[in-house]
């Protein structure tokens, strides 16, 4: 049975595991979090890219914007910085977020320069790489071509499936740039 450690602890634990990461002094560690319902509801960030995780009620107000497409959250400011916040599981076509004591804010464009923060329904943890399995990239004829930003599958070891989520190309295709309605 897994020990039980308090919410606290582990928000403690993986904001001095995030801050290692950036500062190189650990090996390569993915943080997972679930966006959305089924088979691509679980991803995979690198440390190195996953910034800051904010719980959406410690923040303050998600301010909505007129005129921009139904997955743009909105705007929120986070210690004088405003952030441009994405739906992440309603920007791949898939159910808006609930906002509810689970929901967290990652921000993630800050190392890459841009105020991003993506919504997603909670953050489950950090993944080492070998207890993930590789799997074959499986583009299918009903998707042929996935965005540039979708990394490689893995399964885990409950044989759940995880998509890497690779930040720098999310941040930099038109379409999740492009938030005009």
């Amino acid at each position: 049975m897994a020990k039980r450690i308090s919410l606290r602890e582990f928000q403690s634990q993986l904001t001095a595991r995030l801050g290692s990461a950036q500062r190189g002094e650990t090996t390569r560690a993915l943080l997972g979090v679930e966006s959305g319902k089924g088979d691509d509801a679980y991803w995979l960030l690198d440390l190195t890219d996953s910034g800051e995780i904010a719980p959406l009620s410690a923040v303050g107000g998600l301010l909505p914007v007129a005129l921009t497409k139904p997955w743009f959250a909105g705007v929120i400011n986070i210690r004088g910085v405003l952030y441009s916040v994405v739906d992440f599981s309603a920007f791949r076509g898939g159910e808006p977020t609930p906002r509810n004591a689970d929901t967290r804010l990652l921000l993630v464009g800050a190392r890459h320069g841009i105020n991003s923060a993506l919504l997603v329904t909670r953050t489950l943890g950090l993944r080492p790489p070998a207890d993930l399995t590789l799997q074959a990239d499986s583009v299918s004829l009903s998707n042929p071509a996935r965005p540039p930003w979708f990394g490689q599958p893995y399964t885990d070891g409950e044989g759940r499936r995880w998509q890497h989520l690779r930040i720098q190309a999310l941040l930099a295709d038109p379409a999740f740039l492009d938030i005009a309605a």
